[in-house]
């Protein structure tokens, strides 16, 4: 609930500071917003794991799998279907490789995945190089395709976010997934295989990941070095405000969209009053702690 609080805040600062209305400002916010929602998404269920754990090799995976799916691709739109399983494959495959170095290397995740994002990183600049790959017409229709003034994309993400929600509070393997979060121990003698969770959801961190990668590519017309920076610190960011524990254990797959839309206004404001980049980062950081430090506050007995 906090997360849409504060993205209705900024929205009515925006709108007012931009002299824009608030319906083209939201849909600005909505469309930039999903790339925020999926990589989060995917953060969130490795956060939600233990804590400690954590998924810095996103940006990497962004860059990897928007090269090699475009790159297959060669801007034919009859393999739009098949770079997309491209993509998802190789974050699926970067995200069991993070966990696999985790779990046998006995390395603190941040360290393995950090590890690893150098080495997918140097393979999307080697498969790459410095060109920007562009995606099949297709595929870039499809990431701005609306319906009715709605953009499919968005309703698509917002029903994933549902049956993420739905899946952690009433399956299986999601309350699997917080009860390790919770306590590892406590999870192993109830017969969990925490090891099995984990390594699922590092994995599906990199699918998300993935899919980011592939249809960020097609949304901003194609695939570059840089494209995934962006989204290092904001997965972060998103997943926290949005209401999950860092310590593991909670996840709220709903208040991500919240956080995202808050994040995207915000940058949306400076950008409107032309605020120089530098400042822009700075201004940005300053006001995710100061959020961070509100949303993470524990209640007073």
């Amino acid at each position: 609930m906090f997360s849409f609080v504060a993205a209705a805040l900024m929205g009515l600062i925006s709108a007012a500071w931009s002299g824009r209305g608030g319906a083209e400002i939201l849909s600005v916010a909505l469309a930039f917003s999903v790339f925020s929602v999926l990589v989060g998404t995917g953060q969130m269920l490795v956060i939600a794991s233990g804590p400690g754990h954590i998924d810095l090799s996103v940006p990497a995976v962004i860059t990897l799998s928007a090269y090699l799916s475009m790159g297959m691709m060669q801007s034919n739109d009859a393999l739009v279907a098949a770079g997309f399983a491209l993509a998802l494959a190789v974050g699926l495959l970067a995200g069991v490789l993070n966990f696999l170095s985790i779990l046998a290397l006995r390395l603190p995740p941040l360290i393995a995945t950090l590890a690893w994002s150098f080495m997918f990183q140097s393979l999307a600049m080697h498969v790459g190089g410095e060109a920007t790959v562009k995606p099949p017409a297709l595929l870039a229709a499809l990431t701005v395709q609306r319906v009715a003034g709605v953009q499919v994309l968005v309703v698509i993400t917002v029903l994933l976010s549902v049956l993420v929600a739905v899946l952690l509070n009433r399956s299986i393997s999601g309350r699997h997934l917080l009860a390790t979060g919770q306590s590892a121990e406590a999870a192993r003698l109830t017969g969990i295989p925490i090891h099995r969770v984990r390594l699922a959801a590092y994995a599906a961190c990199g699918a998300f990941s993935g899919v980011t990668g592939f249809l960020l590519a097609g949304f901003t017309g194609g695939a570059a070095l840089n494209m995934g920076d962006a989204y290092l610190m904001e997965a972060i960011a998103v997943v926290v405000i949005g209401g999950t524990s860092v310590a593991g254990g909670q996840a709220n797959a709903i208040g991500i969209w919240g956080a995202a839309l808050f994040l995207n206004l915000l940058a949306s404001m400076l950008n409107t009053v032309r605020v120089e980049a530098p400042v822009r980062l700075i201004l940005t950081g300053l006001i995710i702690i100061l959020v961070l430090a509100v949303a993470t506050r524990p209640a007073r007995a």
